[in-house]
């Protein structure tokens, strides 16, 4: 069921390339005067002329066209050193200078370039088969009185309204309008925009919900002004002047391209930008053209060799040159006093000219043109073999491995530095709650992967000095004995039924136990919060009968779990309710509430929570929050702190355990507090301008203060199979390894110790930065001092290393790496970084991913390889000598 994403969004960066190819539009164009760009809904003959005529929905991804090809692919063929040397071999054999026929240059000259063209054709008559197929592609369009029929998608004008169904992609961004639910929801995919499979939820605006019947459009009218053109994905400014209303557009009502319906019959929506417009396709970057280091050497080698040719017959030509002039004379035989241009004895420097040419030409073979054929051939070979390597298809998604390119094959073998992902790539990004913390109290016996590689470490450890001792033999089974019962101890109960995200092991809990614990009250809220404070999607498994989840992450998916097998199930949810299905005591009759939703402040990278303000059935108002727990800790009142020493406390032993963790919090609220927040909540939401989105931060914030801590949950990313033994295979190799991710320090050093990145009696540095409020100059200059300092010393630490085996780990997280990347310190902390073993960095951005992978490369001048799954990692695969997109489980570190 799984697919590729961060495959396709590959293909994509691949194929939407050439920007300079596209139709360019101006940002001015199609908007009137002291306005923004205007859609007239439902009448599309109103943007067949300027000021409003907007581009078409047809898409080229292709690099040439009819005209350009043969000019743009020879331009680029004789970018090589070689092909212009061969060239002008080529035409200088058509002179009488030359001792071949011009056949044996042109030839082979021909082939070569002509081989490379014919490649450079065949995968751009690829793009251009898959942008026809993708604009041939049916949707059904209204055409007038109500009545829908299907068009291609290159048909497709703004201000059309398109009907999509079940299971189809949408064919331009649209504004939607209703959908087959009546409370008009509907179920997006977005696979093909961020990697992400779970689903989103879309709502229609409640003005245009009613409209879910063709027959409904047949008098609808509607005007919107909004942005123009931009790449952003997340945002969207905009209102709609609808039945002589003004109604704001939120970005969750916009349908991007190449998302696709799910669990949903149908949605109606309007056009509103189309083609290269659209989201999708102003995100389309260009792929950087990556030469091989073979490449890079032949072109200096082919210099040498050139160098070395010209240096022989200049030679030959000079010796020609002084035999003419001093002893051709008294060689009657060769007719002396017959002359021309290339014999001449009284003028013996124009033959000699003559004769260097001829050299040139005779000794041409010193650089062979067979070598780049040969190349050529094995590389493309080596491309298919690569595709057709069991041991790197995938059984369960029944993917291939695919080499996108033959030109780096043999960079794979010259690999020095390592940088990679770690959620999703060194870990499954399928996550099983596994521990919980609630009024201060631990609950969870499971022991983490982390813990049990630890054991593991610590047994071999122990096996390996009891081999030196004088008793091994009865010490090893020993130790051997100890390690397995600490690797199996956890499979005790595998009789049990194995749920997938509920790892949890605690009877305290279980079986409605948690009704005889002394905070009960704080139990049932954690339970409640766990089963409401989310955005997920219920959906019944028709061959099992239980209900399983889509969410947004999996995090998400696995509290979700959790609840339901404590008995609090989530199992319908409507545009403004959830409704959860409580067992207490177990055996008793389930009861079904309600929970109104009247707000939802969605989760952000930049906020680091989700709140859901929600009216119980005895009419009480609540703010239920999860989220990082350094953001609620800030946000807890007073009164609010009571547990906070003791779930800090766990939460670092959970960090220690390699565990992802988050903070869950409560807020009672009155009527009359909850109104006024609320009218200031709709005018943001309905504010048009840049400053939307930070009005909507700020008033959310007003609402997300003075919480009371409920308790903290832990879930474990597994790592994915083999990952140790391969991490420490390649560090006897001696490549380094570096990891990127965005997880808090204490979880990346401890899968770091799971997998085998770092290693017992290895010596850490981390490098971190000072706590400081003050956003001042001087303050800035401190910090960064500081991370200087730490810099230098570690690296006159590692010099003065007496030990030639001892083994360094370099951590650091994002916030110092911003200082240490800038760029009168890059420098030094790249020159530490290579002497250590590993690398680990923290809390990075994706952004700050590509710059250290292109620091590396630069900066060491070796092969550098990056390997990623999700859309965060596009950038650092890109700037790598060789990027690997894992087909798999995308993972968004948190």
């Amino acid at each position: 069921m799984t697919r590729g994403r961060i495959r396709a969004k590959l293909r994509r960066s691949q194929l939407y390339t050439f920007a300079c190819l596209r139709p360019h539009v101006n940002e001015t164009e199609g908007s009137v005067q002291g306005c923004p760009r205007v859609i007239y809904c439902n009448q599309p003959h109103m943007h067949k002329k300027r000021p409003l005529k907007y581009c078409t929905n047809y898409i080229s991804t292709t690099k040439y066209n009819f005209f350009s090809y043969f000019p743009k692919a020879l331009f680029e063929q004789f970018n090589r050193v070689a092909n212009i040397y061969f060239l002008i071999a080529a035409l200088l054999s058509v002179t009488p200078l030359s001792p071949f026929s011009p056949v044996s240059m042109l030839l082979p000259l021909a082939i070569v370039v002509g081989v490379s063209m014919a490649k450079e054709a065949l995968e751009d008559w690829r793009r251009f088969m898959q942008d026809k197929e993708v604009n041939a592609r049916k949707v059904s369009v209204h055409v007038g009185n109500g009545v829908f029929s299907y068009k291609p998608w290159e048909k497709i004008q703004v201000g059309d309204i398109v009907k999509v169904e079940k299971d189809q992609f949408f064919p331009a961004d649209l504004l939607f309008l209703s959908s087959s639910y009546e409370d008009g929801i509907c179920y997006v995919e977005t696979m093909n925009l961020d990697g992400e499979t779970n689903l989103k939820v879309k709502r229609a605006m409640e003005a245009t919900s009613p409209l879910n019947e063709d027959e409904a459009f047949k008098e609808f009218t509607g005007t919107v002004k909004c942005e123009n053109p931009n790449p952003s994905l997340y945002t969207f400014v905009g209102n709609i002047e609808y039945d002589r209303e003004l109604y704001a557009i939120d970005p969750s009502q916009i349908l991007l391209r190449d998302s696709k319906l799910r669990n949903t019959a149908h949605v109606y929506g309007s056009v509103i930008f189309t083609g290269h417009d659209s989201k999708v396709m102003q995100n389309a970057t260009t792929s950087p053209s990556k030469r091989s280091g073979i490449e890079k050497k032949m072109d200096k080698i082919i210099f040498i060799l050139f160098a070395i040719l010209v240096l022989i017959s200049l030679i030959s030509s000079i010796g020609f040159a002084v035999k003419i002039n001093y002893q051709t004379p008294q060689w009657w035989y060769l007719k002396p006093k017959e002359t021309d241009v290339y014999f001449n004895p009284g003028k013996p420097l124009v033959p000699g000219l003559a004769h260097l040419v001829t050299a040139l030409i005779l000794y041409g073979y010193l650089i062979p043109i067979s070598l780049y054929v040969s190349i050529e051939i094995v590389k493309f070979l080596q491309a298919i073999f690569i595709n057709q390597d069991i041991s790197m298809y995938d059984d369960e998604s029944g993917i291939p491995a695919q080499a996108r390119t033959s030109n780096l094959n043999e960079e794979l073998g010259q690999v020095d530095t390592i940088l990679s992902d770690k959620t999703g790539t060194l870990t499954c990004n399928q996550m099983d709650f596994l521990k919980c913390s609630v009024a201060g109290t631990a609950y969870g016996v499971s022991p983490s992967e982390v813990e049990l590689a630890a054991a593991k470490q610590m047994a071999i450890d122990l096996e390996e000095q009891n081999r030196e001792s004088a008793n091994a033999k009865h010490k090893n089974s020993g130790s051997e004995i100890e390690l397995e019962t600490v690797i199996t101890s956890n499979d005790g109960n595998d009789f049990k039924r194995r749920i997938k995200g509920f790892n949890f092991e605690d009877s305290r809990l279980m079986d409605g136990n948690w009704l005889k614990e002394p905070n009960v009250d704080t139990l049932l809220l954690f339970f409640r919060i766990l089963a409401i404070c989310h955005t997920a999607i219920p959906e019944l498994n028709e061959e099992t009968g239980n209900l399983t989840y889509e969410a947004e992450s999996p995090d998400e998916a696995a509290f979700l779990v959790a609840a339901r097998e404590f008995g609090f199930e989530f199992y319908r949810r409507t545009q403004s309710s959830v409704f959860i299905r409580e067992r207490y005591p177990p055996k008793g009759q389930p009861v079904e509430r309600e929970f109104k939703i009247l707000n939802l402040l969605d989760f952000t990278s930049k906020r680091k929570r989700m709140s859901v303000i929600v009216r119980d059935e005895d009419g009480q108002i609540l703010l239920l929050c999860k989220g990082a727990d350094s953001i609620i800790f800030d946000r807890l009142s007073k009164n609010g702190r009571m547990y906070e020493e003791a779930t800090t406390k766990l939460l670092n032993e959970y960090g220690e355990a390699g565990l992802r963790t988050l903070a869950l919090a409560y807020k009672q609220l009155d009527e009359s507090e909850y109104s006024a927040w609320n009218s200031e909540f709709q005018k943001a939401k309905s504010s048009i301008g840049a400053d939307r989105e930070a009005t909507l931060e700020h008033v959310s914030d007003m609402m997300e203060k003075d919480l009371i801590l409920v308790g903290a949950t832990a879930v474990e990313d597994k790592l994915q199979k083999g990952v140790p033994q391969c991490i420490d295979k390649l560090a006897q190799a001696g490549l380094k390894i570096w990891v990127l991710t965005g997880d808090k320090m204490e979880t990346a050093i401890n899968i770091g110790f799971a997998c085998s990145l770092l290693r017992q009696g290895m010596k850490q540095i981390c490098i971190t930065a000072l706590n400081s409020d003050s956003v001042g100059k001087a303050a800035k200059e401190a910090v960064k001092d500081n991370i200087l300092m730490q810099i230098t010393n570690a690296s006159q630490m590692i010099k003065l290393e007496r030990d030639p085996h001892a083994a360094y780990a370099l951590i650091i997280e994002g916030k110092t790496l911003a200082y240490a990347l800038e760029d009168d310190m890059k420098h030094h902390f790249l020159g530490l970084a290579v002497e250590c073993a590993s690398v680990i960095c923290c809390r990075v951005s994706p952004k700050q991913k590509a710059l250290v992978t292109r620091l590396v490369k630069e900066g060491t001048g070796k092969t550098t390889l990056a390997i990623g799954d999700g859309a965060n990692d596009v950038g650092m695969i890109q700037e790598a000598d060789i990027g690997i997109g894992i087909s798999g489980v995308e993972g968004c570190d948190g």
